[in-house]
């Protein structure tokens, strides 16, 4: 029997897989790290609050963006193509959802699911009425 030793064989890279269990592209992984960074930093990008989350006490909307930069409970329902660019949680019995979308240089063309990226804009958003 031979012993097998590191390098005596070829190992082929396994793809990556999402939640889901499908195989993600590379563009997905890529997509899928940019919005992780973004959503656990607000580095690089700009974040963008409604106004029902502006209306709410300061501590409160605190809480809601650590949560959104911790938030990882991601699935098939919130997240169908494995980018990490949506959830949604509850405080204090209120529901909260928040997105993540790629605009133009001038943050004002929101590109699609095909298009490159340049900048991210997160958008939290509530039911605080």
């Amino acid at each position: 029997m031979r012993k097998l030793q590191r390098g005596n064989r070829r190992e082929r890279a396994r793809p990556r897989r999402s939640h889901i269990g499908a195989a993600m592209d590379e563009k997905t992984i890529r997509t899928r790290t940019l919005n992780d960074t973004f959503r656990c930093t607000f580095v690089d990008g700009k974040l963008m609050m409604t106004a029902s989350i502006q209306a709410l006490p300061i501590d409160l909307v605190a809480r809601v963006l650590n949560r959104v930069r911790s938030f990882n409970q991601f699935n098939e329902n919130n997240d169908p193509h494995g980018e990490h660019d949506f959830g949604s949680f509850e405080i204090e019995g209120q529901k909260f959802f928040f997105k993540v979308d790629y605009y133009d240089k001038s943050m004002e063309v929101r590109f699609g699911r095909s298009e490159r990226p340049h900048k991210h804009r997160s958008r939290p958003h509530g039911d605080a009425g």
